[in-house]
Order: C-alpha cells, then sequence, then structure tokens
C-alpha cells in the first residue's frame, strides 16, 4: 500500500502556480473527493463542478469505470479477465479496455526492442518464491523464468488474447495504473468537469485545484523515506513515478519488482523516474523504459518519445529534461 507516496498531491505553495493562462478562481465551485483500495495502493479522486449533483455522478461514474478496469487488470482477483488469461493460456472475447491496453503495450514493446514487456510475470513469481524461501533465486530459475518471458508471442485480437508458449503470464501493474488515469480522467471530462486530479496509482490532472493554482505533486527521494526532492508542477499532461524502494527482493535494492527483460534481473543504474506525458498509460509504461535504458540514454528516450521525465540513480543524484516545471524540495516556495 506504500506505492502512491513516491508522488504526493501538495498545496498552498505561493505563487508557484500562478501562471498566464490559468483558468479565473474556482474557489466557488463544489468540491469533492472519492478516496478508495485499488491496484493494491490508495487511490482517489478529487473534482469540483459548479452543480454538486452533477458532480456526484460525475464521481461515480468515474469509480465504476475504476472498478470496472481493475476488475478486469487485477492480479488480486482470480477471476479477472488477465487471472483466467495467466491461468488458462489464452482469453476469448477480450473485454475491449484490456485488449486496448494489451496493443498499447505491444506498441512500447515493438519501438523499445522490448525494454517494456508485460510478460515478465514469470520472472515476479520465481524471485517471489525464493523469496519466501528466505534467498534470491538461483542462475538457472531465472533462466527458466526468462525463457518464458517475450512480448512477441503475446497474440492480441478484439477476438482472442492467447499465450503462443506454455508457462507464459502477464502482468499489467506496469501500465494498467496510467491507462486508469487516462479512463477516468476521459469519464469526468465527459460529464463537463473541468478541474479534477485523478489518482489511479498513476496521476492525471485537469484544470486547476480548488486553490486556483495548477495541481502540485511531490516526487518523493526514493533513498530518504518521508522526503521530497522535487516539487512538479504540473501542465495538463498525466505524471508515473517507478522506483525500486518500495517493492523489492534483497534489502540493497538491486532485485526488485522492475526487470530488465532481456537479463532477467532487476537494472542497475536507476532508483526512481518519473515519466510526464500525454497518456498515463504511455507515462507508466515508459518508467520502465528509462529503468532498463540507465540514466546514460534517459534524455535520448525522452527526447525519442517526446515526453519529460526526472531520474534518480543509485547515489541519489537526479536529473531532469528542461520541459519539466520543478522546484527543489530543499528551496522555500516561490513568491510573487
Amino acid at each position: 500500500m506504500k506505492r502512491r507516496q513516491l508522488l504526493r498531491v501538495t498545496l498552498g505553495l505561493g505563487a508557484l502556480g500562478i501562471f498566464a493562462g490559468l483558468p479565473p478562481a474556482v474557489a466557488s465551485l463544489h468540491w469533492a473527493r472519492r478516496a478508495m483500495l485499488g491496484f493494491g495502493t490508495t487511490l482517489s479522486l478529487q473534482a469540483g463542478h459548479e452543480d454538486a449533483a452533477l458532480l456526484e455522478h460525475a464521481l461515480d461514474a468515474a469509480v465504476q469505470a475504476l472498478r470496472r478496469i481493475e476488475g478486469q487488470m487485477s492480479l488480486f482477483d482470480p477471476d479477472s479477465a488477465l487471472s483466467r488469461l495467466n491461468r488458462d493460456g489464452l482469453l476469448h472475447a477480450p473485454p475491449a479496455e484490456l485488449a486496448e491496453v494489451l496493443e498499447i503495450a505491444h506498441n512500447v514493446s515493438r519501438d523499445n526492442d522490448g525494454a517494456f514487456d508485460v510478460t515478465v510475470q514469470p520472472l515476479w513469481l520465481a524471485f517471489a518464491a525464493a523469496q519466501r524461501a528466505g534467498r534470491l533465486p538461483s542462475r538457472q530459475e531465472v533462466l527458466s523464468a526468462r525463457a518464458r518471458v517475450d512480448w512477441r508471442a503475446l497474440q492480441v485480437s478484439p477476438h482472442l488474447v492467447r499465450f503462443d508458449t506454455p508457462g507464459m503470464a502477464a502482468t499489467l501493474n506496469g501500465i494498467a495504473q496510467g491507462y486508469a488515469a487516462d479512463r477516468v480522467r476521459a469519464v469526468l471530462a465527459s460529464h463537463g468537469v473541468r478541474h479534477a486530479l485523478v489518482d489511479a496509482g498513476e496521476f492525471a490532472p485537469l484544470g486547476s485545484n480548488p486553490e486556483a493554482r495548477r495541481w502540485t505533486l511531490g516526487i518523493a527521494d526514493p533513498h530518504e523515506e518521508h522526503a521530497l526532492i522535487a516539487r512538479l508542477l504540473t501542465d495538463g499532461r498525466c505524471v508515473a513515478t517507478s522506483a525500486d524502494n518500495l517493492t523489492f527482493f534483497s534489502a540493497d535494492h538491486l532485485h526488485h519488482h522492475i526487470f530488465d527483460p532481456h537479463t532477467g534481473y532487476s537494472p542497475t543504474g536507476l532508483s526512481a523516474v518519473t515519466v510526464v506525458a500525454d497518456s498515463g498509460a504511455l507515462a507508466d509504461a515508459l518508467t520502465k523504459v528509462f529503468f532498463v535504458a540507465g540514466p546514460s540514454q534517459a534524455r535520448a528516450i525522452a527526447h525519442r518519445w517526446n515526453v519529460d521525465a526526472l531520474w534518480v540513480d543509485k547515489a541519489g543524484r537526479w536529473e531532469a529534461t528542461p520541459g519539466l516545471r520543478i522546484e527543489r524540495a530543499s528551496d522555500p516556495p516561490a513568491r510573487g
């Protein structure tokens, strides 16, 4: 339940969020919030609208969409579409949203030489089983699991999803939350909501916060619990973060939940990555691509995908692309 501590909503930052083009003050709007558990973490929706009844209806629809997507893509639910695919090796008439997110995953895998791969679940299972036994998996166990990882052997169509290799399994934990953020934001917008922050495991902002400022997120320091390394002023794009310090298999964080599909082990260069992109699903998936590529290739990946990013290496040093509006957490808030 700690994953969303990587990004935190921060308010009251003086003039940090006051820039040309901001909408008028939204203090007169009705604001409401929904909090829930989902995707193995804490989720929340905040939104404002002139009509309180319409706002409640919009939030109801957003929660329904979030629950529907989680119900399709959860590994915790044995009856989810994803669990049935992993159990049976095929899934007839897949839900449209599941097929869509798998197509997005395929596109990212294809264009990054498989650096992002939803079929890494056998590696997760191998490391988790070894952890329960108080050890790391052997080289042979990793190789055996790695032999069942290949995004190209996952066939996806509107009518059928299937694995071409026995023993394969998929996880959408690296993309489903970002996809859910996209869909939930679209639901809110379709109901006329213009100001909201969706936390579906990754963030999707709309308009302004209740203080009539840009939504601002604090990026957690992966090397120091409860500390921030920077504040990120959102610009309407989605924000996703992955780090090595919350789900790991060794105390030194060298073995964690992000795997390099080519080696079967965790990448060794980075501790955390935050990606800002037009799509939450893309931002979510690309955090893993940045991890696999390492710090030396981070700027090139950001340029190739037309996204912005902030990355932290194993020594705690961080860099960011110039398209991000950020403030170091050690600096005082900006003053007007």
